[in-house]
């Protein structure tokens, strides 16, 4: 399958691209690079690579593939509150013309990194469904991924034949890629405790968050490739793992086990943090599961963020550094005027 993936130079889009090979793709990368002084370690991209902003994609850029997978964004919260402005620009806007460029250029299918920050924050112990729950974004970034799907969606044609649209919605990732993050919660809480010997949880430890590994998030967007139209056109799945929900003490103690002789304290001084909620992933590990099957945990991916730690000799510097925290890599960018206030490069 010919596949034009953006943000193939990401978190995700760098361990997702190396699967699509190794399964025989052809992978057209497009990424405006942001992160390209980032890496971890070195991945060999031996790939056809756009480098170009999203928003400036043309037809060009889509002909000549079976499907796209889109992941570039900006990719969270904080990044989203940047410039709500540009989370306007580059999450909303940007999508709604990629997809009606590739349904122009024959495309027959389009898989979507959506984001289950939509659902904001939960009023119940109800486990959040992708269609029969509440949406309720409280953030620029959680609003334009929701009204991004409710616009491609529009496009879209159910069945097997026209232009297929599913959306996924993944948990909070974890785990190792050549460009990791360390500002999300448990690839945070590991980093914290390999590289200063403790982990320090200033809530009581009491709110929820899904999460999953980035190469279960990556199955996932191939499963959206492959599944029948009849399972997947014009649908949303919540991208998880079974009993995916995990407390914040969890994931810490998790994170502990993980680093051995490091220490976990919770302070409490916030208190019982707001932000809490618990996602059902029933959706997708029964309409999907000849096609989905995740299989990493928790214990499996802190071991596998500790040997990584341990082969590139992971510091301080590195887990409070650019290269691992995104929003200080656009600031750094910003500050060096290397982009503008647009977050366009400079040429």
């Amino acid at each position: 399958m010919k596949i034009l993936l953006t943000g193939d130079r990401g978190y995700i889009g760098s361990v997702l691209s190396q699967m699509l090979l190794s399964r025989g793709d052809e992978v057209r990368g497009y990424d405006t690079d942001y992160y390209r002084d980032c890496d971890t370690y070195a991945l060999d991209r031996v790939y056809p690579m756009i480098t170009k902003d999203i928003r400036e994609v043309e037809l060009t850029d889509v002909e000549g593939v079976d499907a796209v997978i889109h992941l570039a964004a900006l990719s969270n919260d904080p990044l989203g509150d940047f410039n709500a402005k540009l989370t306007e620009e580059i999450n909303l806007e940007a999508t709604v013309r990629l997809a009606e460029l590739a349904k122009a250029a024959g495309v027959r299918r389009f898989v979507y990194s959506s984001s289950q920050s939509m659902y904001g924050i939960a009023t119940g112990d109800e486990e959040l469904e992708e269609d029969s729950s509440d949406k309720n974004p409280l953030t620029a970034y959680a609003r334009t991924k929701w009204e991004a799907e409710c616009r491609i969606k529009l496009l879209g044609d159910v069945g097997d034949e026209g232009f297929q649209v599913v959306c996924f919605r993944p948990s909070t990732v974890f785990g190792a890629s050549p460009r990791l993050r360390c500002d999300i919660v448990y690839n945070n809480f590991v980093g914290c405790a390999y590289t200063t010997g403790r982990i320090e949880v200033k809530s009581d430890g009491t709110p929820w968050r899904p999460v999953v590994h980035v190469r279960d998030v990556a199955k996932a967007f191939i499963a959206g490739l492959e599944a029948p139209a009849e399972l997947v056109a014009g649908e949303s799945f919540n991208v998880g793992i079974p009993d995916g929900n995990f407390s914040v003490r969890q994931l810490a103690e998790a994170a502990e086990r993980s680093v051995p002789n490091s220490s976990l304290t919770f302070t409490g001084e916030h208190g019982g943090d707001s932000r809490t909620y618990r996602v059902s992933f029933a959706k997708i590990l029964t309409r999907l599961e000849q096609h989905f099957r995740p299989t990493w945990d928790l214990d499996r991916g802190g071991k596998e963020l500790t040997e990584l730690f341990r082969r590139v000799d992971f510091g301080a510097a590195d887990f409070r550094g650019r290269a691992t925290i995104r929003l200080a890599q656009l600031q750094h960018l910003s500050e060096r005027q290397l982009v503008d206030e647009n977050l366009r490069w400079i040429d």
